[in-house]
């Protein structure tokens, strides 16, 4: 996948280098992103990074998933990660998950790199529809979700499991602006997986 270019923000695959960005930002955001994606903890060390690293790669190499990061313009700083994964194949629709650090929240990097990515999963990848699965109660990522023109469908229980507890999540949707028409799907992955990312959302 070839870096994306968004007003203020470059989105890149992750690559080794990254690893001590990475860990750096999942220590800073405890108490924003960690509230909602349990994988965020205080914990989380080098290896952990590494063992990301890997699996988004493999992810990406056989069209399971796409959890990119949310850079700099010149890809250098990390600022969050973004993603679609959880892709199925049979039905034509994946998870959109985004997160952004702490020390970047509240300049709208997240709802952008979100709706490029949208963009990417429509036009490259082919999906006729993609989900936002945000805790009932997370307002920030909902917030996102509805900046981006993103549909609100339900309130679904026990969507997601929060830090060992089922909880309601808000289910929205986005689908292309053209209706039965994929458009161009260079990227398609090989098989039907339903990804192995982070359910970020």
């Amino acid at each position: 996948m070839q870096a994306l270019h968004g007003q203020g923000f470059l989105l890149r695959p992750f690559r080794y280098p990254d690893v001590p960005q990475f860990v750096a930002a999942v220590h800073e955001s405890l108490d924003t992103v960690g509230k909602w994606l349990p994988w965020c903890h205080a914990g989380y060390s080098v290896r952990d990074a590494e063992n990301w690293v890997d699996l988004c790669t493999e992810s990406m190499a056989i069209g399971e998933a796409y959890d990119i990061g949310v850079f700099a313009p010149d890809g250098r700083e990390l600022y969050g990660g973004v993603s679609i994964n959880q892709i199925n194949r049979d039905y034509n629709f994946g998870n959109l998950g985004y997160w952004i650090r702490q020390t970047r929240q509240r300049q709208g990097l997240g709802a952008r790199a979100a709706e490029l990515m949208a963009c990417y999963a429509f036009h490259r990848l082919g999906l006729t529809r993609l989900e936002v699965v945000a805790a009932e109660h997370n307002m920030v990522s909902r917030a996102v979700a509805e900046k981006i023109g993103a549909q609100f469908e339900c309130i679904a229980r026990n969507r997601l499991v929060l830090h060992g507890v089922p909880c309601s999540a808000a289910m929205y949707s986005l689908v292309p602006p053209w209706y039965g028409n994929a458009g161009p799907s260079r990227d398609k992955g090989k098989g039907k997986g339903k990804g192995k990312g982070k359910d970020q959302g």
